[in-house]
């Protein structure tokens, strides 16, 4: 099985309070897209393509190895995988789409993807329980329901899926439908995704809190 790891890397750093970017921030001197590739690779992912800004092509560049393909991205997350997924081309038998803003997913996460890929699953993710108490509130802010945590998933990247079925799930989006992942996109084609186990440090990097703690993760495992 040939599988093709997509990296979505188009996104701003603005939340993050960066004047570049999101994946061209800096962890301990490496840049996030950098620590997300090398983790596709560690875990068995050896062709991988990046979407990014066009802007910022040339930037992309100079930081990624030169076997890693880098498409333009576009303004939104689904035009990135679209893109992402036309580069993949017809060779590729699996795609699992990563995001660079969990630069720090161990390569067991990926190589428990691609192992159920391999036995058969059209669409994997790797999910984590979720611990704190969770409620519904209303317009007011008051509590008016708990939510049972047993059924209760948290999910990450990579997500990996068979090419054709996601393909074909993309194609079936309606225009300018916006998901949140690409989980979705395939269950909304009534697509089953089967889930794995995540890991805790695949957490994302959304604002600087989160760079802090990923700075603190690296330090502490070397």
């Amino acid at each position: 099985m040939h599988a093709v790891g997509i990296v979505a890397a188009a996104g701003s750093g603005l939340r993050l309070g960066a004047d570049r970017p999101k994946a061209l921030v800096p962890l301990q001197g490496r840049a996030l897209v950098c620590w997300a590739v090398g983790a596709l690779r560690d875990g068995g992912v050896a062709d991988v393509v990046v979407a990014v800004p066009a802007a910022e092509r040339a930037a992309f560049a100079d930081v990624l190895p030169a076997d890693v393909r880098l498409v333009v991205g576009g303004d939104t997350r689904t035009a990135s995988v679209r893109a992402g997924l036309a580069a993949a081309g017809d060779h590729a038998d699996a795609v699992l789409v990563h995001d660079a803003a969990r630069p720090l997913t161990p390569p067991d996460v990926v190589a428990r993807v691609l192992s159920a890929l391999h036995a058969g699953a059209r669409a994997v993710v790797p999910v984590l329980p979720v611990v704190d108490t969770t409620v519904v509130v209303d317009g007011d802010g008051l509590i008016t329901d708990a939510v049972p945590r047993g059924p209760l998933r948290r999910v990450q990247t990579p997500q990996g899926f068979d090419r054709s079925t996601l393909v074909a799930a993309y194609a079936a989006l309606a225009p300018g439908a916006e998901l949140t992942d690409d989980a979705a996109v395939v269950r909304a084609a009534g697509v089953p995704v089967l889930t794995v186990d995540g890991d805790e440090r695949a957490a994302k990097v959304t604002v600087p809190h989160d760079l802090a703690l990923a700075e603190l993760q690296v330090a502490g495992a070397g």
